[in-house]
């Protein structure tokens, strides 16, 4: 195992970066794209077969094997050494066989380890929702090109955010399925206890669209109760958490309202996370890395040289914290209960916040964010909360499998909210 000190000898030189024989010099996190769309490989793959999603145009995140290209992974040395995926990722084939068309590959975070979308080597894609701030990471691309309208609905993968963030700092709804419900072959990896295939789409309808194609039909009981996370509301902004409270009161969520759940301080399950996704991301990545020396921008850098130093004992003690904490929420949500909170504690950071504020900012998502990626449950953020002109998530939290019904109670609340602003 590489130790902390080597790793951060070559990981210190982020600032001049060598892509395909140009330099690029500090340009990075201050680089506005001007779209969330990958350069390198113009992709479009037409549909191989009719299907639910005709006429539809979809985008992937750069972490997903698209036949005879390569993969970028957010980085120009990962696609300098792979060679061309021999076949699509499972879940592009399922959609091209649903109708739907791929436009294209989208920008990510370096190795999607980051959750700001600002990315050292090809700069941060526009947050049209939001033009002065980030759009969120890591998958910043796809999350930016579905909010700007330049496809109906893009993938994207989330180990701890990476789907939940970017869908809230752009205003567009975004899921993250059930561990497991979905394919992860061909996805790239980070973490795979907690790595997942998710979703963006502007309406409710699109994105259960999509779940129709992408989720297995299986049975499960209705969804029948909704409940406040405590820990999470006090945890978020307080006009969040008070937008949040209005629009359970006013029956916003169409499901009996019972008293607040309580699940223990945030930084537990962010505790039991931590650990367990740096331990899984360098046995991944490590041998890569010690072998290539990639550069990596700050944040990022820091992230691998300390994942380099989790034993293998701290790493099996947080598999087993996380499997307490999600026997504890498994209680709390039986097979018919919603948690319902706010899904970032604050709006999109602005484009110029330093290195402190963003890692400040990440870790608070990632101590509210732990709780589904823990328990392993489906979360779905919908555009309902802003502050100060900025929107947010406000997120749905179901029992494991429950994702079509948390998709169709996402549809349910769109429309009522349509029909009262024509009532209105």
């Amino acid at each position: 195992m590489l130790g902390e000190q080597l790793v951060n000898e070559w990981l210190m030189s982020w600032r001049d970066v060598c892509i395909g024989g140009n330099v690029y010099i500090d340009s990075g996190a201050d680089m506005q794209l001007k779209t969330g769309f990958v350069d390198s490989d113009h992709v479009r793959v037409p549909p191989t077969a009719s299907g639910p999603l005709d006429g539809r145009r979809f985008a992937v995140k750069d972490v997903f094997q698209v036949k005879g290209t390569r993969t970028g992974n957010g980085h120009p040395k990962w696609r300098e050494t792979h060679a061309p995926a021999p076949a699509h990722a499972p879940a592009i084939s399922r959609l091209l066989a649903s109708g739907a068309e791929l436009v294209g590959k989208t920008h990510t975070d370096e190795l999607t380890y980051s959750l700001s979308g600002q990315n050292v080597h090809y700069g941060t894609p526009p947050n049209p929702s939001a033009p002065d701030c980030v759009p969120g990471g890591s998958s910043s691309g796809s999350a930016s090109v579905t909010a700007a309208g330049l496809v109906d609905f893009a993938l994207g993968t989330d180990t701890g955010g990476s789907v939940r963030v970017p869908a809230s700092f752009c205003g567009i709804y975004g899921i993250r399925p059930t561990l497991g419900a979905v394919s992860t072959e061909g996805a790239g990896e980070l973490a795979r206890s907690f790595d997942v295939v998710g979703w963006f789409a502007r309406d409710a309808a699109m994105l259960q669209r999509v779940g129709s194609v992408l989720l297995p039909n299986r049975v499960s009981p209705q969804l029948q109760r909704v409940r406040l996370l405590r820990e999470a509301i006090v945890s978020s902004e307080e006009e969040l958490a008070e937008q949040t409270r209005q629009l359970l009161d006013a029956g916003a969520v169409p499901l009996e309202q019972i008293e607040d759940a309580t699940v223990g301080p945030l930084e537990e399950f962010f505790q039991a996370f931590r650990p367990l996704q740096a331990y899984e991301a360098w046995a991944h990545y490590g041998k890569w890395i010690t072998r290539h020396r990639p550069l990596f921008g700050p944040g990022v850098k820091e992230r691998f040289a300390a994942a380099s130093q989790v034993s293998e004992a701290e790493a099996r003690w947080a598999r087993q914290r996380c499997g307490e904490l999600r026997d504890g929420l498994l209680e709390i949500v039986g097979d018919n209960t919603v948690l319902c909170m706010p899904t970032t504690p604050i709006p999109a950071p602005a484009l110029g916040a330093s290195d402190a504020q963003v890692e400040a900012a990440r870790f608070r998502m990632l101590c509210m964010n732990a709780v589904a990626g823990t328990g392993g449950l489906p979360q779905l953020s919908l555009p309902l909360l802003q502050l100060g002109g900025r929107p947010v998530g406000l997120s749905l939290i179901g029992p494991p499998g429950s994702d079509l019904q948390l998709l169709e109670l996402a549809v349910r609340m769109e429309r009522d909210e349509l029909l009262a602003r024509r009532a209105g």
